[in-house]
């Protein structure tokens, strides 16, 4: 699954490339005047394979346009309030999508004919609530659910802790006090606990869940983030990071193996003699099959994934139909085989590994799951029963952008330039900027 949310760099270069591919081929592929053509617009190249299996099963054609998650909102809504080569079917990635339920730019799946409330217990909680605008009507469906955890190498974690069960290294890790613990070992024996800093900020938000923003426009500043600041900076003090920024071709190469400490954003410094290994990295559950199997070719197998300080999630990508369009029963026919078609989902999920949040599917299939990668572990289990632990309605359309902010003042005060009283000022300082009708403590 590919959930390439932030992803910067390489990723978005290949976002990019798919979609000159897709606009370059669309005319080509359509059938003559006549036969029905669905359009579907997206941010990922993962609707590839089951826009096949729906072109094949139902005869018809869909014309897939994918557009680099960087242009996707600002390209998607001009069509949507114009109306002009507006798609049928559009995704939504969780960084927006709480931006677009409350518009009319998704059909109501709650009306008829749709009744997709009838659906609500066969799905993980939060991923089915996030669909559902203010008023509690559905506007979009997902197939996936996308819970985090920690990802580790077994190797180090025997060499430095012991055991590379993840049962026990989850539990020396469900603490700060337990992720210092831990870090202190690893880096007694050359070893850094996490790339960087940033690898925490997933359990700031997931151990006290609140929206940033609550219904009387006031940002809602929780111990926990506080804390992230302080986190932050006993990573780096303790030198428990590899100074590794996240999505760097440091970031990416400490997954295969040793790396030049301190990389920065440069290019990887093959030739480095103060080389380090990275322990872990805190991703969901895309980043296994999206990131990290692309990166680890040398360390495969070397891999599990246990739970930290809290429960988290990251991404996620939602499925719904334009309200304007013309083909609205073909429409809901995709929707259906993407999210609730059980012998669809038991192939795609066989196929991909993709975590669903369809549980009449799950409940089939996640005993049997082992993934290589991981040292034969069952992740399916695993994210699953983090799933469970994660609290819907937490997601606001402000979230992308204050995320963004917290986290550049966090950096400031790990570096040294802002106290940390400075740091939370001007934090709030850039929210109100950001968003003046945000009330701010």
């Amino acid at each position: 699954m590919k959930k390439l949310l932030s992803i910067i760099l390489a990723v978005t270069m290949l976002a990019g490339i798919l979609a000159g591919c897709s606009s370059n081929g669309s005319e080509g592929e359509k059938k003559e005047s006549g036969d029905k053509v669905l359009k579907v617009w997206s941010f990922t190249d993962e609707l590839k394979k089951p826009i096949t299996t729906f072109e094949e099963k139902n005869g018809v054609k869909v014309e897939l346009t994918i557009i680099p998650i960087a242009d996707y909102p600002t390209k998607l809504k001009p069509v949507l309030e114009s109306g002009v080569g507006a798609p049928d079917v559009f995704t939504g990635e969780i960084a927006f999508l709480k931006q677009w339920t409350d518009r009319n730019y998704w059909e109501n799946l709650s009306a008829e004919p749709y009744n997709a409330d009838e659906l609500k217990d066969d799905y993980v909680p939060y991923v089915f609530d996030l669909g559902k605008d203010t008023e509690g009507n559905v506007k979009a469906l997902s197939w996936q659910t996308t819970p985090g955890g920690i990802f580790y190498r077994r190797s180090i974690a025997k060499n430095v802790l012991g055991t590379d069960d993840p049962a026990e290294v989850g539990k020396m890790m469900s603490s700060w006090d337990g992720m210092y613990e831990v870090g202190e070992k690893l880096k007694q024996n050359g070893y850094r606990l996490f790339p960087d800093e940033g690898a925490i900020r997933w359990f700031s938000k997931g151990e006290d869940p609140q929206p940033w923003v609550n219904e009387n426009d006031e940002l809602i500043m929780t111990q926990a983030k506080m804390d992230y600041f302080d986190h932050a900076k006993e990573l780096r003090a303790k030198d428990y990071t590899a100074f590794a920024p996240e999505w760097s071709p440091s970031w990416f190469a400490a997954m295969n193996g040793p790396i030049a400490y301190n990389g920065g954003w440069e290019e990887v410094n093959e030739s480095a003699t103060d080389k380090i290994e990275v322990f872990s990295y805190a991703l969901p559950t895309w980043g296994l099959h999206s990131v990290l199997k692309g990166s680890a070719k040398d360390t495969a197998g070397d891999w599990a994934v246990t739970s930290g300080p809290s429960p988290y999630f990251w991404g996620g990508t939602w499925l719904g139909i334009y309200s304007g369009s013309e083909n609205k029963e073909l429409a809901w026919e995709f929707v259906k085989m993407m999210t609730h078609d059980e012998e669809f989902l038991t192939d795609w999920a066989l196929e991909t590994g993709d975590v669903l949040s369809y549980l009449p599917v799950t409940s089939k299939i996640k005993d049997d799951f082992s993934e290589d990668f991981l040292g034969g572990q069952n992740n399916y289990t695993f994210f699953l029963e983090e799933a469970k632990k994660i609290e819907p309605g937490i997601v606001t359309k402000y979230d992308q952008q204050i995320d963004t902010l917290l986290g550049a003042r966090v950096l400031e005060y790990v570096e040294g330039k802002l106290t940390k009283e400075e740091a939370i000022q001007e934090f709030y300082k850039d929210v109100k900027n950001a968003y003046p009708n945000i009330k701010t403590p």
